[in-house]
């Protein structure tokens, strides 16, 4: 039997890199996934690629900080796959700048994406996650469910040019910390995986290059100075940077039976590199 089989899974921001990665490895471990992106297209194509693997997955795209994207997420789950047992917050990017230049547009939406959407996300999962711990209690059933908070390590030791990005990755270990202790007594394990340098689109294109991102209209260049990457690899005990499918890997560590007893913990995934 497949280890996460007959679990269902949500993954917010899973049509690219990271996220796709983790939706692949969870169905392929026996998981039903909802794969979530902005662009119906892109999850369209997650979606296709696990079906075609053998996989079970549906879409919900949609955007993570929109009104109401919480419920229906959720309620992709319960309609299709009639639970709810994995949570991965996942959805997020930069938008970079030192505090004397950063507008209040640009603090809020790096937030909203990376904290305030998590936050909705999981109180939308609550009377689901509540109501079928009562019912597996009553029925002498031990049930145990995984959150998956997604950080950085900007967000345990800071990172200059991005106080919006590092306190919305703070935050989020604040969050799975005390979530880990509210949803305890559901049987709900609560982590967070804190990721280092990892191959993406977003780090794989030169600062100063033309490579752009789209989120709600706003055209954003991305990219990190290849003299940054260099010095990482360097100083990263295993010298290198981290993949996609490693990266899932932590992830999918924290949805297994047998980190059941861990829980409010932060694991870093980053090849050994500190702040």
């Amino acid at each position: 039997m497949s280890s996460l089989s007959g679990k269902s899974a949500i993954v917010s921001g899973s049509g690219r890199g990271i996220g796709a990665a983790i939706a692949r490895k969870l169905a392929a471990a026996g998981a039903q996934v909802v794969v979530n992106d902005l662009d119906p297209a892109t999850a369209d194509a997650v979606v296709a690629e696990i079906t075609a693997a053998g996989g079970t997955a549906v879409p919900c795209a949609g955007d993570v900080t929109a009104d109401g994207f919480a419920d229906r997420f959720v309620g992709a789950a319960v309609d299709n796959f009639g639970g709810l047992d994995i949570i991965v917050n996942n959805a997020g990017y930069t938008w970079d700048g030192v505090v004397q230049k950063m507008s209040d547009e640009q603090w809020d939406a790096i937030l909203g994406v990376h904290l305030t959407a998590p936050f909705r996300i999981m109180r939308a999962a609550q009377p689901v996650i509540s109501a079928a711990a009562k019912r597996e209690h009553e029925a002498g059933q031990a049930i145990t469910r995984k959150v998956v908070n997604i950080s950085s390590l900007a967000g345990l030791y800071g990172n200059a040019g991005q106080i919006n990005y590092s306190a919305g990755m703070a935050g989020i270990i604040g969050l799975t910390k005390a979530m880990a202790k509210e949803w305890g007594r559901y049987r709900v394990t609560v982590n967070a995986v804190a990721f280092g340098l990892i191959k993406t689109r977003l780090t794989e294109a030169e600062a100063g290059s033309d490579a752009t991102i789209d989120i709600n209209g706003r055209t954003m260049k991305v990219g990190v100075n290849p003299m940054v990457l260099q010095a990482a690899q360097h100083l990263a005990p295993l010298g290198r940077l981290g993949t996609p499918e490693e990266a899932a890997g932590a992830v999918y560590l924290l949805c297994l039976p047998e980190s059941d007893y861990v829980t409010g913990e932060v694991l870093a995934c980053s090849g050994g590199l500190v702040g």
